[in-house]
C-alpha cells in the first residue's frame, strides 16, 4: 500500500507497517500518526524515539513486558507502566509506538 501526502510517499504493509525501516522521518511518523488517530505530544515522541532506538540497538523488538520494563528503567517507573503506556496508545502500546516509529509490527501482537 502506497502511503502518501503531499510531501512524501511510502509503502506499508496491509496493517500499516512501514515496509522499509529506512523510510522513517519525523514526517513520516506524523502522517502515521494522523491515519492512526493520534496526536502525537512529546510523551508521544519520547516512547517513539525509545522504541526506536532499542530496535536500532538490539535489532530485536520486545514483548510488551519487557518493553514496559526497559521504559521503567529508562525514562522512571511513571512512564514504564501499562497504565501510561495505554493513555498514550489505547489500541496498544508496543504494537502503535512500532507503527509510528517505523518498526516491524511486534511478532507478540495481533
Amino acid at each position: 500500500m502506497d502511503v502518501s501526502n503531499t510531501s512524501l510517499s511510502v509503502q506499508t504493509n496491509d496493517q500499516g507497517f512501514l515496509c522499509q525501516v529506512t523510510d522513517w522521518n519525523e514526517d513520516v511518523a506524523q502522517h502515521l500518526a494522523v491515519l492512526n488517530n493520534l496526536t502525537l505530544t512529546d510523551e508521544h515522541w519520547e516512547i517513539i524515539l525509545f522504541i526506536r532506538n532499542y530496535y536500532l540497538q538490539y535489532k530485536h523488538l520486545p514483548n510488551a513486558r519487557v518493553f514496559s520494563k526497559a521504559l521503567a528503567n529508562a525514562l522512571g517507573t511513571e512512564k514504564g507502566n501499562s497504565r501510561y503506556l495505554h493513555k498514550l496508545f489505547p489500541e496498544g502500546p508496543l504494537k502503535y509506538a512500532c507503527k509510528i516509529a517505523g518498526l516491524p509490527k511486534p511478532p507478540t501482537c495481533l
